[in-house]
């Protein structure tokens, strides 16, 4: 006749553990692992998450006023209604291969984490040509030409970017190319970011550079 013994199953840091009466316990194997991170998802430290939903609009006040910033867009840019709370402003940029499109966030103060941080983060979104380090391959710099001290970034690949925190990539597109500069504003960072066809963005380097010479604080 078979004797029935009670188990218990119990979970620790991974490792399922069985406990049965007059037995010693024994270790099973572990659990599913959750993979790494992938780096080129990984935010700065007090970014908000990327999903537009789950953003919450800055603090009231903040950004506007003598915090904002101030700037003059380039003849031929199509200003557009902002698609989310995070979002300050968005310019079309018409091109034979294609639009380019500008979108201009803030999220107020002690949010967006620090510059550089960002545009490695933004040159992780594309895979350059021959695989190598996204970082090493983009242009990035710094400059206080204007009023408002600014960090850039300019690099091309295949893009793919819009990825979110919560969420997949966009699809791949090939031949992009991205200008970028994160503006210290008077109460937070600003942060510009023009993609599109490499075929379209190029042409327009002047002018985005022109631009960013342009910020000025005030509303």
């Amino acid at each position: 006749m078979k004797r029935w013994i009670p188990v218990v199953l119990v979970v620790l840091g991974g490792a399922v553990i069985a406990l049965s009466s007059g037995s010693e316990p024994r270790v099973g194997s572990p659990g599913p692992v959750a993979p790494s991170p992938d780096p080129s998802t990984q935010l700065p430290p007090d970014h908000p998450p990327l999903t537009d939903a789950s953003i919450p609009a800055p603090p009231l006040g903040s950004g506007t006023g003598s915090t904002a910033l101030t700037w003059d867009a380039p003849e031929g840019w199509t200003a557009e209604p902002p698609a989310s709370s995070m979002r300050v402003a968005e310019y079309a940029i018409p091109g034979d291969a294609g639009p380019g499109r500008l979108i201009v966030y803030y999220f107020g103060p002690g949010q967006g984490g620090d510059a550089r941080s960002n545009a490695e983060r933004w040159a992780r979104e594309f895979e350059v040509p021959g695989g190598g380090d996204p970082v090493e391959a983009a242009i990035i710099g710094s400059y206080d030409g204007g009023q408002i001290p600014v960090v850039t970034i300019e690099t091309r690949g295949t893009y793919s970017g819009g990825m979110t925190a919560a969420g997949p990539s966009a699809e791949a597109r090939t031949d992009y190319m991205l200008l970028g500069a994160i503006a210290q504003g008077p109460d937070a960072n600003w942060f510009f970011k023009l993609t599109g066809p490499e075929a379209t963005v190029a042409p327009q380097k002047a002018a985005f550079e022109e631009m960013m010479g342009s910020l000025r604080p005030g509303s």
